[in-house]
Order: C-alpha cells, then sequence, then structure tokens
C-alpha cells in the first residue's frame, strides 16, 4: 500500500508531506477503534531486550527528529515500536532555521535536514505528554538540546532545566550534543566540556525523585564524525560521569558518499549513505568500552539486515528515521520478524 501513496507523498515538500504524516497519525491515536486497527495490522512478535534497567517489548524504536514536539507518538506506537523517542525539545519555543531546510535525495535513499531544533517547547511537550495515556509496554525517551540563542557556557542550565521537567514522564532522557544544525553544539563533544555537562546533569540527576528504585536514565547522543581520539575522549567523559548508554550516531555532514544533485545543501545527512558509518561507531564503541556501554544504532537502518549488522556490531537497540520515509510504516514489523 505504501508503495502506491509513497509517489503522492513525493510530490510534496517534504516537510510538508511529513507533517500531514504526522496529523494523520496524531487523529488515529486518538481513537480506540483505530488504534486497535493499526495494532493488528501492524504486529509485531515480542522479542523483549533489557537495556538502561528497562524491557524493551522489542529491540526497533523510532528515533529522534520525527515526532518532535510528541503530538503522534500514541498513533506511531501502534506500528510496532518498542520505544519511541520524542525531541529534541528545547526549552523555549524556536522556529529553527528558515525553510526549505529538509531534502530528499531518493537516487542515496537519504535525506538531508538543516531543521535547526524547530521546537514548541518545553511546556507544550509537557502537556503532549501528560495528556496522552501511556500505551501498554512502551518505552518513552525524551530527546533534549539547548536553545540555538543559550551560549555554549551557558548551555548546561537548558538540559538540567529540561531533565526536571521530563525525568517523571519519560522512561528515558538522550542528551543531544550532536546535531550540525545548531551551530556550535557540536563542541559540547569535547571531552572536557561533556564532562563538566554530564557532571552536573549526573549530579541533579541524584536529587530528582527516582522511578522506583531507580533514577532515570540518561544517555548520550554523538556524532558519526568524531576522529577515534575524540570518540575516545567523549566515550570517556559518558563512563566517567555514569551515563547509562549511547545512540550511536546523528546525522553526519560528510557528502563524499553522495549521488544526488542535492549532495551540496547543507545539513545533516540520514538514511541509506549513513548506514556504514554509523555502524562503524557502534563498532568502535563496543570495542573501547568493552561493551560496557549500552548503545542504541540509529542511522541508515532502511531493513531488517541493517539492523540485524548493526546488533552484530554491538547495539542493543536500534532506531529508524529515514527508514520510514522510503519504506513506509510495515518497515518496523520487517525489521522485527528478520532479526
Amino acid at each position: 500500500m505504501y508503495a502506491r501513496l509513497r509517489p503522492f507523498l513525493f510530490r510534496l515538500d517534504p516537510e510538508r508531506a511529513h507533517a500531514l504524516i504526522l496529523a494523520t497519525m496524531r487523529l488515529a491515536g486518538q481513537f480506540a477503534p483505530v488504534r486497535l486497527w493499526l495494532r493488528s495490522c501492524f504486529a509485531v512478535p515480542e522479542k523483549q531486550v533489557q537495556a538502561f534497567g528497562l524491557t524493551f517489548r522489542n529491540p526497533v524504536g523510532l528515533a529522534a527528529g520525527y515526532d518532535k514536539d510528541g503530538l503522534a507518538w500514541r498513533g506511531l506506537a501502534c506500528l510496532g515500536f518498542g520505544h519511541i523517542e520524542v525531541g529534541t525539545v528545547t526549552l523555549h519555543t524556536q522556529r529553527g532555521n528558515p525553510p526549505p531546510r529538509l531534502f530528499r535525495l531518493p537516487e542515496d535513499r537519504s535525506l538531508i535536514n538543516r531543521l535547526g531544533f524547530p521546537s514548541r517547547g518545553a511546556d507544550f511537550v509537557q502537556k503532549q505528554l501528560c495528556q496522552q495515556r501511556r500505551p501498554p509496554g512502551l518505552i518513552l525517551g525524551v530527546n533534549l538540546g539547548k536553545n540555538r540563542d543559550t551560549p555554549l557556557e551557558e548551555a548546561a542550565g537548558d538540559y538540567l532545566c529540561l531533565m526536571e521537567r521530563f525525568a517523571s514522564l519519560a522512561d528515558y532522557l538522550a542528551i543531544n550534543v550532536s546535531s550540525p544544525n545548531t551551530v556550535g553544539l557540536r563542541r559540547l563533544q569535547a571531552r572536557q566540556a561533556l564532562e563538566a555537562l554530564l557532571g552536573a546533569l549526573s549530579s541533579r540527576r541524584e536529587q530528582l525523585p527516582g522511578i522506583g528504585e531507580r533514577s532515570i536514565p540518561l544517555l548520550v547522543k554523538l556524532a558519526p564524525d568524531l576522529e577515534q581520539t575524540e570518540l575516545d575522549d567523549a566515550l570517556e567523559a559518558i563512563m566517567n560521569t555514569g551515563m547509562d548508554g549511547v545512540i550511536a550516531t546523528n546525522t553526519t555532514i560528510e557528502r563524499s558518499m553522495l549521488s544526488s544533485p542535492r549532495a551540496a545543501e547543507a545539513g545533516g545527512l540520514s538514511g541509506a549513505t549513513l548506514t556504514e558509518r554509523s555502524t562503524q561507531v557502534i563498532k568502535q564503541i563496543y570495542r573501547y568500552t568493552g561493551g560496557r556501554l549500552p548503545t542504541i544504532g540509529v542511522g541508515g537502518v532502511m531493513g531488517p539486515e541493517d539492523a540485524r549488522q548493526k546488533l552484530d556490531a554491538g547495539a542493543t537497540l536500534v532506531q529508524v528515521y529515514t527508514g520510514l520515509v522510503y519504506e513506509g510504516p510495515g518497515l518496523v514489523k520487517r525489521i522485527v520478524a528478520g532479526i
């Protein structure tokens, strides 16, 4: 069915098409009969995974960036995801970068985005998570980022406020220091800056109400463009500050693998051309940490084979985003059945 629908969607502006899909899934999530029908259509076998002190009903999740403002996560959960990561959420409302800022590269089965954390802000997303009842068994993550006008030396304040807001609403929080579309953000991955930021979050987390007997798990999302020594330094900071895991990876600024005429567009590249690089980063993380740091593998998961490669490389879970654009909602079911 999606194969027949995709040509129509691809005639629309990419951001408009995405907004249409989100609106549809948001509406679907509001009606119990529709949710029941979707769950029957996209039912997946249960393949439980333990990670970060949580039990995931299957290893496939929805990556941050798809449902930035928490509008449609209840409907999207009906597609078979074991977890959904909302965001990136910023403390205050911001528009992001001016359009056009999202581009399809069908020749490469990829996307380029330079959205720049468009967000309705923490207050709005908080209401979305409070007002919608959590589907049974779904693990919900929230991805956190700083506002673009917050100086890097004050970034910890944004992340601390966001952690306090969402610690009681999410099963885990992801600290996004790796988007290429917020000027200077990736500098927070340097060891000294990252250790200071994560140390502040770790200290404050100990003072927050826990979930049962445990604190909210904190994960760090890293870029695929780090050199080996930079990655090692970031991992040392992550382990030294007691973080619970890594998300590998965000989008890339590398362009050498592209054939599309859109290759020169600025922004972060995702999709099939990122598959191999993100898998290599997962391998590096696994080797350096000896498998002691659970990793969510994301970047170019377009089908079951890509997911298997990431799991074999050392990932505990995987996430999809661009794969949904090209393969449709049946992708989750195919991946879970094929791994």
